[in-house]
C-alpha cells in the first residue's frame, strides 16, 4: 500500500525533489556553502557526521513537507542513518510525507567521446535489495554530457537505461540522469540528440513499468514535452545544474509539466550559524520559490 500511494505521489503531485545526496567528494564543498570549515572535522566519519546533520536539519524543518517537496534524493550513508531514532527514509515518509529516492552511483568514470560515463557499480544489487528493505521508493544515478558527440551520448543513454532495468528488477523506479553540462557551446545540439536517444531506448522499459528522468533545464523550452506525455516515463526532473535559484527557477517555469530536483539551488543562502527561525524562514522562501516554479512550468 505504502508503494502504491509513493507512486501516486511521485507521478502526480505538485511540487519538486529535494537533491539530498552530495557524496564524498562533494561533502566538503556542500559543508563549505554552509559555513563549516574543512578545519572543524579531523576525518571522513566527522565530515559525514556533519553533513548528516545539515540534512537532519532541513528535513525537520517545518516547511520540509509533503505539501510542496514531493520526494527527497538521499546520499547511501543518509539512508543507513537515522533523524530522532527512525530510519532516514521511514521519518521522511512518515514524519513529512515525503518520498525516499536513494543515489546509487558511484561516481563517474573518465572522460571518453564527450562524456563522463557511471563507474562500474558491482554491488549494486546488494545495495538495492537493502533499499528496498530500508522503505526507498526509487534511485537515481547521474552521468555526464560534456559534448554534442552522438556516440558518447548513445553510450550514456545505453548504460542508464541498462541499470535503470536492473532497479526495476528489484520494484524501485529509476531516475535516470545523464546531464548536459550547462556551460559547453555546444549545449542545444548536445540535448537534441540526448531526447532523440532517450526516445529510442523507452521501448526497452518493461511492459507495466516506468522510468523517471532528470534532465537540465534544456536551452530550447519544452524540448522535452514528449518525455513527459509518455506514458513509460512516470516525472521528468529538472536539474540546476550550477544556475543560481532565480536563473534555475526562471527556466524551469517556461517548460511545462517539469519540476524541479535541485541541490545547490535548494540550499542556497543556508547556514550552520543562522539561528532556527532564520534557517526555518530561508528555506521555507526556498522551498516555496521551486514550488512555484515547478507548478508554473
Amino acid at each position: 500500500m505504502t508503494q502504491a500511494k509513493m507512486a501516486e505521489q511521485a507521478a502526480n503531485k505538485d511540487g519538486f525533489i529535494a537533491a539530498l545526496d552530495q557524496s564524498g567528494g562533494s561533502t566538503p564543498k556542500a559543508l563549505k556553502l554552509y559555513g563549516v570549515e574543512e578545519s572543524q572535522w579531523s576525518n571522513d566519519e566527522e565530515m559525514f557526521g556533519l553533513i548528516h546533520d545539515m540534512r537532519a536539519r532541513i528535513i525537520k524543518s517545518p516547511a520540509f513537507t509533503g505539501d510542496k517537496v514531493m520526494g527527497a534524493i538521499l546520499f547511501e550513508r543518509t539512508m543507513d542513518g537515522e533523524i530522532d531514532g527512525l530510519p532516514t527514509a521511514q521519518y521522511l515518509w512518515e514524519k513529512r510525507g515525503v518520498v525516499p529516492f536513494l543515489k546509487v552511483d558511484k561516481g563517474l568514470a573518465d572522460e571518453k567521446d564527450g562524456v563522463k560515463l557511471m563507474k562500474p557499480m558491482p554491488d549494486l544489487d546488494a545495495l538495492l535489495e537493502r533499499a528496498v528493505k530500508k522503505g526507498i521508493f526509487g534511485t537515481k544515478m547521474r552521468s555526464v554530457v560534456d559534448a554534442a558527440n552522438p556516440k558518447g551520448i548513445a553510450a550514456i543513454v545505453d548504460q542508464q537505461f541498462e541499470v535503470g532495468n536492473q532497479i526495476l528488477s528489484h520494484g524501485l523506479v529509476p531516475i535516470l540522469e545523464p546531464e548536459v553540462t550547462i556551460s559547453i557551446a555546444d549545449k542545444a545540439e548536445a540535448e537534441a540528440i540526448l531526447l532523440a536517444e532517450i526516445k529510442k531506448h523507452l521501448d526497452q522499459v518493461p511492459a507495466g513499468k516506468q522510468v523517471m528522468l532528470k534532465l537540465t533545464l534544456p536551452t530550447k523550452a519544452n524540448l522535452y514535452k514528449p518525455l513527459i506525455d509518455d506514458p513509460r516515463v512516470m516525472r521528468v526532473v529538472a536539474l540546476s545544474g550550477g544556475y543560481s535559484r532565480e536563473e534555475a527557477n526562471e527556466k524551469l517555469a517556461q517548460n511545462t509539466g517539469m519540476i524541479a530536483s535541485f541541490s545547490r539551488a535548494l540550499t542556497e543562502g543556508l547556514s550552520a550559524k543562522q539561528s532556527d527561525a532564520d534557517f526555518d524562514a530561508k528555506l521555507a522562501a526556498a522551498i516555496d520559490s521551486i514550488f512555484e516554479a515547478s507548478r508554473a512550468g
